[in-house]
């Protein structure tokens, strides 16, 4: 785990976050996760403009949170983060990036 936020690993390895590009990315993004269908493993990048707390989370049809992959300050940059989907069961997901002052949410498909 770095304290800036640039590598960091979350439930024992099974998420790593890497800064992609450097500099200040014009306005907060969440892009499509790629490949989507997905099996097991998916890259979900976003863009962050100033230093603040950053959450994104995977979430189930029914609303239940399944996984957060971050959930901690990110400095400015864009960012790609790797969810690992091999215990989760096939099906439709959604995925929240939420920080103060930007929220987006995107669907996602686990083929199984």
């Amino acid at each position: 785990t770095s304290v800036s936020g640039y590598d960091m690993s979350i439930k024992g390895g099974a998420v790593d976050v890497r800064q992609t590009i450097s500099g200040i990315p014009d306005q907060f993004s969440l892009a499509q996760n790629f490949p989507n269908p997905f099996n097991p493993t998916t890259t979900i990048s976003f863009q962050v403009t100033k230093s603040e707390f950053v959450s994104l989370k995977i979430f189930d049809v029914l609303g239940r949170e399944v996984e957060t992959l971050v959930n901690s300050v990110l400095n400015p940059g864009t960012y790609d983060v790797e969810w690992d989907a091999d215990n989760a069961s096939g099906g439709v997901y959604y995925y929240k990036l939420s920080t103060p002052s930007f929220s987006e949410i995107k669907k996602m498909v686990l083929a199984k």
